[in-house]
């Protein structure tokens, strides 16, 4: 009886514990439940909106560039394009063969979509072709029944209203790489375009704009079910420059076929109306993505379409540099304005015969005629007596030597140099030779077109040192003196003036008269090969028989009015032959084009006819 009532004791404590337990893991649920379907339930919600609902970024309008004149030199166009839809097609290949009867798809192309389809679901739309014409939309519309699985899109495309004129300075857009990724979750979104050269890199992050939100409902497999909700993104910033397109275009025309660059500047604060480098490139054919074929002709092209010849080609600057040289041998008390050398054909310095370019010499010459005339052996004598470091103190000075950084990517320095540099260079110290070689402009001297424009527009304000500028310079800002004497820089301006306009000057037969004004100017030209004393003896070789890589650099600098300046301008052609021959016409038509555009040219004089 007993051992009756423990078991009943003890089927009764194991009915209880069981029981409790089941009490126990009940509450352990509820509370789980609870603890997860409300107080987690924001959480839970959240994640499951991330499973349910796609975000995708909207790519915003891209700012509009302008020149001074509010002429567009980059907008943003209609695109149609044509997508395939791999699941809406019974066969890809079929659907692909039908669409190249229509429009022809190259190697590339073709290879690029297939890659495209593999890599992505079935139901993502792939890119066929773009840039389509209202034609080719027609022509795929009317056979759409042929095209099964092939859909028309409307985008946004970059374009360059004045292609290669404009493409070293407003650059191009192109597609982000891997280098260009950083933690703008916009440069993630595909066929997202970014700045790759010019105005458009440099401003990248003002024209790019913020992109919108796109919140669309998906299902387990990440097709769109629904349009949730769409947040409009922020357009890009508009940038307007100081170019001029009409004087853009007129300075890329006056080149023809040679090859070279040209900057235009306001004299007073350095604003950059014209920048030109010939040949060029068409920045919409980057924009859209250039074959294999397009990118190997341009690298392979002699001429360097690729390169920004005003801020990456160094040249000797030749003739151009004498009026500096002028400069430092009147500061440094070397020569006086009267101070008269004669010019006999050439000079010796020890037994080294130095030339000038006539071979017969120009006889007794002062500074200004020495300009005028481009006497070399003036100036070997003046540089000679004035030493390279006083000539690159002036040089400096007037901005040789050193990068300007205008905003465009890869510029030079150039190189102005003197006994420090040389002996860090090379460990010599600096030889007279190389002092007179300097003092025409060649030896180690290398400058770029832009700093030979910043040069000359130094010159024609008087001696104010405004820096180039793409960027619109508030009115009445000041700029600081340079230390230069007013009179000798007198003196310069009046050699420059007799260059062009003097009878027998070396620009005379450049020379022109629009309502009263005229230009003042120095010729160039650079050796870029040696002359052998036996050719010389023989007779040098005309540079129209030499192969064009051989020929000299031909350069002009100048500005206008030559009586009250307000144009600065540098034109260097490349291996054009001869600065009065080549580069003097070229940039004669621009000055003449630039005065006759500028609403404050002075009325006609009766004095002067126009010519």
């Amino acid at each position: 009886m007993n051992r009756d009532n423990d078991k009943g004791k003890v089927l009764i404590r194991r009915s209880l514990i069981m029981a409790g337990c089941k009490v126990f893991v009940l509450l352990l649920i509820i509370f789980r439940l609870y603890y997860l379907q409300v107080y987690q339930a924001d959480k839970f919600k959240m994640l499951a909106d991330e499973n349910r609902i796609s975000t995708r970024i909207l790519i915003p309008q891209r700012g509009i560039i302008y020149d001074r004149n509010h002429k567009v030199l980059a907008t943003n166009v209609q695109n149609f394009q044509a997508l395939i839809v791999a699941e809406q097609t019974p066969n890809v290949q079929e659907t692909l063969d039908a669409f190249k009867r229509i429009m022809p798809l190259s190697a590339e192309e073709e290879q690029r979509i297939k890659q495209d389809l593999k890599r992505n679901r079935s139901f993502v739309p792939i890119k066929v072709k773009d840039n389509l014409s209202w034609e080719e939309v027609s022509e795929i519309q009317l056979n759409a029944a042929d095209l099964p699985g092939i859909i028309i899109d409307e985008s946004l495309n970059r374009y360059y209203p004045m292609g290669e004129k404009t493409a070293q300075v407003v650059g191009y857009v192109a597609a982000v790489s891997e280098q260009d990724r950083k933690d703008d979750p916009l440069l993630e979104v595909p066929g997202f375009k970014i700045g790759k050269s010019g105005i458009e890199k440099y401003l990248e992050h003002d024209l790019r704009g913020e992109g919108g939100i796109l919140k669309l409902e998906v299902n387990a497999y990440g097709r769109v079910m629904n349009e949730i909700e769409e947040t409009d993104g922020v357009h890009g910033k508009n940038i307007v420059l100081t170019l001029d397109s009409r004087l853009q275009e007129a300075a890329y025309e006056a080149f023809g076929e040679e090859s070279g660059a040209a900057v235009l500047l306001d004299v007073h604060n350095g604003e950059i109306l014209a920048f030109v480098s010939t040949p060029s490139f068409d920045p919409n054919a980057f924009s859209q993505g250039l074959s294999v074929t397009e990118w190997n002709a341009l690298l392979e092209d002699e001429r360097h379409p690729l390169t920004n010849k005003v801020i990456q080609g160094q040249y000797s600057p030749g003739s151009v540099f004498k009026p500096l040289v002028a400069i430092a041998g009147l500061e440094s008390g070397a020569i006086k304005p009267d101070t008269r050398f004669f010019c006999a054909g050439k000079m010796f310095v020890g037994d080294h015969p130095f030339h000038c370019w006539r071979r017969g010499g120009h006889g007794y010459l002062n500074v200004v005629e020495a300009l005028k005339h481009s006497c070399d052996i003036y100036f070997y004598e003046t540089a000679q007596k004035t030493g390279i470091d006083k000539i690159a103190e002036v040089a400096r000075r007037f901005g040789l030597g050193s990068r300007v950084n205008i905003g465009l990517e890869n510029e030079k320095a150039g190189l102005i140099p003197d006994k420090e540099w040389k002996l860090k260079r090379f460990g010599e110290p600096w030889q007279v030779g190389e002092s007179l070689i300097a003092g025409i402009g060649q030896g180690y001297v290398l400058v770029t077109p832009l700093q030979l424009a910043m040069m000359t527009a130094r010159i024609a304000n008087g001696g104010y040192a405004v820096t180039p500028t793409f960027f619109p310079v508030p009115q009445g800002k000041s700029f600081e003196k340079i230390n230069v004497d007013k009179k000798y820089l007198d003196l310069v301006k009046e050699g420059m003036y007799e260059v062009v306009n003097g009878t027998g000057g070396t620009a005379w037969a450049s020379q022109f008269v629009y309502k009263g004004q005229r230009m003042s100017g120095k010729t160039g030209s650079v050796q870029v090969r040696r002359i052998s004393l036996k050719e010389r003896q023989s007779g040098i070789i005309k540079q129209k028989d030499l192969p064009w890589k051989y020929r000299d650099h031909a350069i002009f600098v100048a500005y206008a009015p030559a009586d009250n300046p307000k144009y600065a301008l540098a034109v260097l052609a490349e291996h054009g032959g001869g600065g009065a021959a080549v580069a003097a016409p070229i940039a004669s038509k621009i000055l003449k084009t630039t005065l006759e555009l500028d609403p404050s040219a002075k009325k006609t004089s009766f004095s002067e006819q126009e010519m």
